[in-house]
């Protein structure tokens, strides 16, 4: 049903299902990712693009206990963003260091595709972000004349505020106003 929502894709649907309902769903982030990685197949990264073989991997570890999964799922996450991290893993402070097979191996490095870095800095995710910081700070609706000052670019801003009102994030109203939906 998440799946079916504007917006929604695998990832998010997956981690508003476990965190928010217990449910029993493996959440793959980019950290969960490097994660099973390192610590399962033994090599440094995952692939680029999810793959259905690291989905079932990530299923095949999930607990059955759908309490227990969930907290899997967070606990996984906060392993990959604060210890098994991309650039200066702390595998002194790993609980799992002693199985982990990218360890194991000596810590091989990198063999494949290169590394493309995701970068933040003039994307339309920044812009939807200022967009949506200005109308979640506001106390009420927001004029257009607002939300101008978030972004210099004018075509950019527009593609970024139509996609919100697209995703149905953010409401437009009448008088050039806009807000966060209601509900």
């Amino acid at each position: 049903q998440l799946l079916a929502l504007p917006g929604i894709g695998e990832y998010t649907a997956a981690a508003v299902a476990s965190f928010a309902y217990g449910q029993r769903h493996a959440v793959l982030d980019t950290n969960v990712r490097r994660v099973l990685a390192r610590a399962v197949t033994g090599v440094q990264y995952p692939p680029n693009a999810t793959t259905a073989a690291e989905r079932k991997l990530a299923r095949a570890l999930l607990p059955e206990e759908q309490e227990r999964a969930a907290r899997w799922a967070a606990a996984s996450m906060e392993l990959g963003a604060l210890v098994c991290t991309a650039k200066k893993e702390s595998c002194h402070r790993c609980p799992i260091a002693a199985q982990c097979a990218w360890r194991l191996a000596g810590k091989p490095a990198h063999d494949g595709p290169p590394r493309r870095g995701q970068t933040y800095a003039g994307t339309d995710r920044q812009v939807r972000g200022r967009l949506l910081a200005v109308l979640r700070d506001a106390a009420g609706p927001v004029p257009q004349a607002a939300l101008d000052q978030v972004w210099q670019e004018p075509v950019q801003r527009a593609r970024a505020l139509d996609g919100l009102v697209a995703d149905g994030l953010v409401e437009p109203l009448a008088d050039g106003l806009y807000r966060l939906p209601l509900s």
